[in-house]
């Protein structure tokens, strides 16, 4: 199959370019809005509209300054060991998804406690309405043309600029289902019936890291970094401790008796 030539600005106003990425993280902010207040309310939560949009304001800051430091630390030290400034320059690109992840934990525990929420459940209502700008995220790299799986024979390969004559998995799809829409359902499930705090928190990490963990194997890797240890991808190396995570926590969850 031939990529489908989609341009990435979406359209033109004046000088100004509006992105097709650049809506996919609107309408994921949007959604992510909606769905902290609906949450909010079917798992009783105090909080009103007005503490959704702040909630939703902390996460976001999470997400950037989560993601450019991990991507710093993780993905390319070196470089930004001897250009430290450029590692200012987020709109150059580069981010990291689990640096991103730690930036919003760290930033509800914050918001957490100067409201004075329970951590779990807030974590609960915050990882689930992620789910819908995470496959927004990826719908995006693939209108972009970006991350491209690796080498495929299979019907739906797919051949994008850039990446050679081959075709490839297109693993951002792939991504987009499974942290997007398989993830959101399984966490909104979860909440419809009304599992103890934290459930739905420990199981999207489990379940993301194990889908990105298996996602990584058709994805091509990140040219300056290649596979590393085993043959592992950076992407797997950093789901792991995802998976034990979320495992450990649903199982000190299970163990517990009381009060949700």
């Amino acid at each position: 199959m031939t990529f489908p030539q989609i341009d990435p600005v979406l359209i033109h106003i004046g000088p100004l370019a509006i992105r097709w990425y650049g809506l996919m993280y609107l309408l994921g902010f949007l959604a992510g809005y909606g769905l902290i207040c609906h949450l909010s309310k079917l798992r009783r939560l105090a909080l009103d509209s007005d503490g959704a949009a702040d909630l939703l304001f902390y996460g976001a800051v999470g997400v950037v300054a989560g993601g450019r430091l991990g991507y710093v630390l993780f993905y390319n030290p070196g470089w930004y060991i001897d250009h430290p400034l450029e590692a200012l320059a987020i709109w150059q690109g580069g981010m990291s998804f689990h640096g991103g992840l730690l930036g919003v934990v760290a930033a509800a525990l914050i918001f957490c406690r100067r409201r004075r929420l329970p951590v779990l459940l807030t974590g609960d209502i915050l990882v689930t309405s992620a789910t819908v700008g995470l496959g927004l995220g990826r719908l995006g790299n693939f209108i972009n043309g970006e991350l491209w799986g690796r080498p495929t024979d299979l019907p739906w390969g797919m051949v994008f600029p850039g990446a050679g004559p081959e075709p490839r998995h297109p693993s951002q799809l792939y991504q987009a289902g499974l942290e997007g829409a398989v993830l959101f359902v399984l966490l909104y499930w979860l909440h419809r019936r009304q599992v103890r705090h934290g459930v739905p928190f420990f199981a999207f990490f489990a379940v993301y890291g194990l889908f990105r963990f298996l996602v990584e194997f058709v994805r091509q890797p990140d040219a300056h970094l290649g596979f590393l240890w085993g043959g592992a991808t950076m992407g797997q190396l950093l789901s792991l401790p995802m998976i034990v995570f979320g495992v450990a926590g649903l199982i000190r969850i299970q163990r517990r008796t009381g009060a949700p």
